[in-house]
């Protein structure tokens, strides 16, 4: 498909069957990038809580470098698709080229500097003692793999916003097939422990990266060329702009992951362990709106840079429906089965299992509402509205879940860590209803 069919058929074709279209793969993107983050999680719950615990705090750094990642992705994809909606091709080469390399340079300026601080590192995260030297030994090659991270992240979500969702969802896809089939391989098999399981994950990363490059080749998309790379502040500037509230969700989702583990330390390795479950059943599970909502996306940009805005409105409400729809159905299977689902990922320990069902259960409460604040910080990112996208990013897991892990973990105990993330996201939810109404009003 050529640029000008691309740009014909993201500004006519109904929405209806185009969104769930770019969806398909994206939704597929998601689910098996969270399924080989719980693989981890599964693989590593096979030798004791301590491992357990240990990998999961070392998932907070992770979330650091990805939101590096998607900066830069996230940021120049944004930009890339309302330039293209505006025919405007030389500046789009420009931030495509830019946005590679700069997201490459953040990846090896995190290793370098992870790898210098580990030990100070390790115990802010959270780690307790017996912890420790899981924590360590998982983190040291996730960091090696830093650059590897942030560089597939980009190329993923500028495929994606240029409408090539499919060549993004085979990069992605790979990676996370060979992550999954050599977990075991080099845990059990090889003896590694959780050092095979950082690099299970870095090998399926760079397997990823590695077809994420070849599909910038494929159907029409922009090539990356290092001859194009910019350091003019202007791609600077709107690549910031487009990716910062990324940067906010991402890196607040660390920080808010770091007091959750401080506070669960003071309970347990068990209470660290249950947490960190449900967090990665929680992102698995929200990962179909996600995924639904990267369909709508370049469909947003496309039409909002052709301003168009009726589509716009029209694709916001469509994928709001549809979601909250899918996340009810989901929320009502989850709560039954809640206990079952737990228990998959530890090794017979009962306390990971009553805490992490009872955390998950009060998450179940609050799905529904995560379809509407998905799509409002969706929609006000790709329309690059930085600061309204910003103050949703940071809401869920800054603004209001930190205070509430500080209020009500000393208040009420371990319960008041479990019940935070729903209040957090009906406050949120509460949030985004004025900002997207001004939005809306304003187009």
């Amino acid at each position: 498909m050529t640029q000008e069919e691309r740009y014909k058929y993201m500004t006519t074709a109904p929405i209806e069957r185009i969104i769930p279209k770019l969806a398909v793969p994206t939704i597929i993107s998601m689910l098996v990038t969270s399924f080989y983050n719980m693989a981890d999680t599964f693989f590593v719950g096979r030798l004791n809580t301590s491992a357990q615990a240990g990998v999961g705090v070392a998932f907070s750094i992770m979330a650091v470098i990805q939101a590096f990642g998607f900066l830069f992705g996230q940021g120049s994809a944004t930009y890339i698709s309302r330039a293209l909606g505006k025919k405007d091709m030389k500046r789009a080469e420009y931030m495509a080229s830019s946005g590679f390399f700069y997201g490459l340079a953040a990846g090896i300026v995190l290793m370098v500097l992870g790898i210098l601080f580990i030990n100070p590192l390790c115990s802010m995260l959270g780690a307790t003692k017996t912890s420790l030297p899981y924590t360590k030994d998982y983190l040291r090659i996730i960091l090696i793999g830093a650059p590897i991270m942030t560089s597939s992240l980009v190329l993923n979500n500028q495929l994606r916003f240029q409408g090539n969702a499919f060549y993004a969802m085979v990069g992605i896809v790979s990676g996370a097939a060979v992550n999954i089939v050599l977990n075991p391989i080099l845990m059990f098999g090889c003896g590694m422990g959780v050092v095979g399981a950082g690099i299970a994950t870095i090998l399926g990363q760079t397997l990823g990266l590695v077809l994420l490059i070849i599909g910038t080749t494929k159907g029409g998309t922009i090539r990356i060329q290092i001859s194009k790379v910019s350091f003019e502040f202007y791609y600077f500037d709107e690549m910031f702009r487009g990716g910062f509230p990324s940067l906010c969700r991402q890196g607040i989702a660390s920080i808010s992951t770091i007091v959750l583990n401080q506070a669960a330390r003071e309970y347990s390795d068990a209470a660290i362990a249950g947490m960190s479950i449900v967090n990665r059943l929680t992102f698995f599970i929200n990962a179909v709106v996600i995924g639904f909502g990267q369909g709508f996306q370049p469909v947003c940009g496309f039409n909002y840079g052709a301003a168009i805005y009726d589509r716009v409105k029209k694709s916001f409400w469509f994928c709001v429906k549809v979601g909250s729809v899918a996340l009810l159905i989901i929320a009502v299977i989850a709560f039954i089965f809640a206990e079952p689902i737990v228990a998959l990922f530890t090794k017979g320990d009962v306390s990971v299992v009553e805490i992490g069902k009872e955390a998950f259960r009060f998450n179940c409460f609050s799905f529904t509402l995560n379809a509407f604040n998905i799509m409002s910080n969706m929609m006000l990112q790709s329309a690059g509205k930085a600061i309204s996208a910003s103050i949703l990013s940071l809401a869920r897991q800054g603004l209001f879940l930190i205070p509430l892990i500080c209020i009500l973990s000393p208040t009420l105990g371990l319960i008041g860590i479990e019940i935070a993330q729903p209040i957090s996201d009906l406050l949120s939810f509460l949030l985004s209803i004025p900002l997207v109404v001004l939005f809306l009003k304003e187009i």
